[in-house]
């Protein structure tokens, strides 16, 4: 009786956690301007197209680019995510996998990735195999989630289907946003906690948004000198690998 006392409280809480991220991503697309995502957005382009190729490279010295027959997943798919990425390096559509929390927004990507293996759910309770996928990305998820015992959680899950070996691509926020309460950076201390007995690869990334939205547009060549200045970086892009006991 006193163990089912103790989880209640746990699980309740958690619930109210997704609950409270799910109000946010709709108060979110209903307030914020569907164009400062577009895919004509300077500032957009810069930031999609720079972690892109900054995780390539990294992934290919760490002899981790992955390769046509491994399994890969998304968590926290978005409407698109990093899944056409993947299909970019030639993981075909068969070999890939999402999950994620809004219905709406699993559907808009289910309709551009209709092959892609996509779930709508939570990630603290992913219904594949242990051990099943060779490469997980996760991007701007932990930095919705504000509970800490709900980040270990989505860790933990993430861990146990990774395969010995596998590897985590990982992009979230590195710092606050002052104006937006409802997102809590994740340091590297935090990564170390979320994810041990891995090995690190982290690099700062992503020239400020606010900076980014107001001097791309006029000069992308001047956002990119900017972005080169680590002070003006706001994100954090760590592959990571799994060991192998």
């Amino acid at each position: 009786m006193k163990a089912v006392e103790r989880s209640t409280p746990k699980c309740s809480a958690g619930l109210m956690e997704q609950e409270r991220i799910i109000a946010e991503y709709q108060r979110r697309a209903c307030e914020v301007d569907p164009e400062l995502y577009a895919p004509w957005n300077a500032a957009q382009c810069l930031m999609l197209s720079e972690r892109k190729r900054v995780a390539a490279q990294m992934l290919h010295r760490l002899g981790a680019f992955p390769r046509r027959e491994h399994l890969c997943l998304e968590v926290g798919v978005g409407s698109l995510g990093w899944l056409p990425d993947l299909l970019s390096w030639g993981v075909p559509a068969c070999n890939l996998a999402g999950i994620e929390l809004k219905q709406d927004r699993l559907e808009a990507a289910k309709f551009s990735l209709p092959s892609v293996d996509l779930r709508c759910g939570d990630a603290s309770q992913m219904p594949w195999e242990a051990g099943r996928f060779r490469l997980i990305v996760c991007s701007t998820v932990f930095s919705s989630i504000l509970e800490h015992a709900l980040r270990m959680r989505v860790a933990s899950e993430m861990i146990r289907v990774l395969a010995p070996g596998g590897v985590v691509v990982w992009y979230d926020l590195a710092v606050n946003n002052p104006w937006n309460r409802n997102v809590r950076r994740v340091s590297k201390r935090d990564l170390l906690r979320y994810f041990p007995e891995f090995k690190y690869n982290v690099t700062s990334i992503t020239l400020a948004p606010p900076i980014a939205r107001t001097v791309a547009p006029a000069s992308v060549s001047l956002a990119v000198a900017l972005s080169a200045v680590p002070i003006l970086r706001t994100h954090l892009l760590a592959v990571m690998v799994r060991s192998l006991a």
